[in-house]
C-alpha cells in the first residue's frame, strides 16, 4: 500500500502545481500536504486505519485543485474522482468506499454524521490544518483580501473558532494548545 500512497501523493502534488489550479501551490504546501501529515500522525489515536486515512487525506480536496468550478461540491465530485484514481490499484471495493466516505464527510460546512474513525480523523485533520497554517491565513487576509489589521485578525479568529467548534472531542483536545496560542496571537485573549 505504501507504493499506492506514494503515487497518489505525487499525483495530487502534481495537480496542485498545475497552472490551472486556481488556489496555487499553497493548496499543497499549506493545506493538503499538511492535512495528510496531521491525519497520518493522529490516526492511531482515533483507532483509524492508516492507509485509508492517508489516501483520503491526500484526496480530500482533489476536485477543488483540479477545477475551481468544483469547489462548492468538491466533497461529492472529489469522492468520485478518488474512486476513478484508485480503481486501477489493487484496493478492495470496501476500502475505496470508505475512502470515498471520508472525502464526502470531511467538510466542516456540510455537517454529516461520521460513523467511522477514519471519517472523524480526516475531518478533524482538515480542520486542524488551519491551526498549523495561521501564517497562510494571515497572508490571505492581508495580502489577497487587503483587509485592515483588525478586520483581518477578526476574520482569521472567526475561521479558527469555526474550525475548532467542528472538531470531535478528541480533535479539540489535541488542538487546544494551538487554539489558545492563536487567540493570544490575534489579540483575542
Amino acid at each position: 500500500m505504501d507504493k499506492i500512497i506514494e503515487e497518489i501523493y505525487l499525483e495530487v502534488k502534481r495537480r496542485c502545481m498545475e497552472p490551472s489550479n486556481a488556489y496555487g501551490v499553497g493548496a499543497w504546501d499549506h493545506h493538503i500536504e499538511l492535512v495528510y501529515k496531521v491525519a497520518t500522525e493522529i490516526c492511531n489515536q482515533y483507532g483509524a486505519q492508516h492507509d485509508i486515512v492517508a489516501l483520503a487525506a491526500l484526496l480530500h480536496d482533489i476536485a477543488s485543485v483540479t477545477d475551481k468550478e468544483y469547489t462548492k461540491d468538491h466533497h461529492i465530485i472529489g469522492a468520485e474522482m478518488a474512486e476513478k484514481l484508485l480503481k486501477p490499484y489493487e484496493i478492495s471495493k470496501e476500502d475505496i468506499a470508505l475512502i470515498k466516505k471520508c472525502i464526502l464527510n470531511h467538510r466542516g460546512s456540510v455537517l454529516a454524521i461520521k460513523t467511522t474513525p477514519e471519517e472523524v480523523c480526516v475531518a478533524d485533520a482538515d480542520a486542524m490544518a488551519h491551526f498549523y497554517s495561521v501564517p497562510s491565513l494571515l497572508r490571505m487576509v492581508y495580502v489577497e483580501k487587503q483587509m485592515s489589521i483588525d478586520d483581518g485578525a477578526d476574520f482569521v479568529y472567526n475561521k479558527l473558532q469555526r474550525s475548532y467548534n467542528k472538531l470531535s472531542d478528541k480533535g479539540k483536545e489535541i488542538i487546544l494548545p494551538n487554539y489558545e496560542a492563536a487567540k493570544i496571537l490575534l489579540l483575542k485573549k
